[in-house]
């Protein structure tokens, strides 16, 4: 099963192969249907992007589900992703929160920072900002720029964290230098003020 996830992969980015999705599809299907989590994601997202099938979001939902309750945390993610916005299964916040936490509880990166947004926003739980800010910390401090730039506005505006423009200079710098645009615009903001201050 692992290596016919691999060549599904192979093929999948064109590594070694011509890329050809539907044999990248063809190869995650084996490995999939033999329980094998990372393929049964791999095919998920393929049904997600119509690379090799035809997009079915029921489908892929049902790929990110059998990897996820496997403990696979970009399905865990992924299957979140699809509760949050009603796409392939019906609408639920808590279900989205109850797949974001496990996920962000493995220490994965996009689950903590999305946790983080449904803390910031009350959105399928009480709006807590120093819960909200916890979770982009942890994302941040992985390199993941959004991450980065919403801790840095956390620092900005004192939401669960005492206001510091240093702090927050800091923050939406690093995601600046991954070119993250509403970074860039916010840092230059951030430095005029920081020098009106001195």
């Amino acid at each position: 099963a692992e290596a016919q996830n691999n060549l599904g992969l192979c093929y999948d980015i064109g590594h070694g192969v011509t890329q050809d999705y539907t044999k990248a599809v063809e190869w995650y299907r084996l490995a999939a249907e033999q329980g094998y989590a990372e393929a049964q994601n791999n095919l998920a997202h393929c049904y997600n992007k119509s690379h090799g099938v035809t997009q079915d979001y029921t489908e892929a939902a049902k790929w990110f589900r059998l990897a996820a309750e496997q403990g696979d945390a970009e399905a865990q993610n992924n299957l979140g992703l699809f509760y949050d916005i009603g796409q392939g299964v019906t609408e639920d916040y808590t279900e989205a929160i109850k797949w974001f936490r496990l996920a962000a509880e493995q220490g994965f990166a996009a689950a903590q920072y999305n946790l983080g947004l449904c803390y910031n926003e009350g959105h399928g739980v009480t709006e807590d900002h120093t819960e909200a800010t916890k979770w982009f910390r942890l994302a941040a401090e992985q390199g993941l720029a959004e991450a980065q730039y919403n801790l840095g506005h956390s620092y900005d505006i004192g939401h669960g964290v005492t206001q510091d423009y240093t702090e927050a200079i800091k923050w939406t710098k690093l995601a600046a230098k991954q070119n993250l645009p509403i970074a860039i615009k916010t840092l230059k903001r951030l430095e005029e003020i920081q020098q009106n201050i001195q």
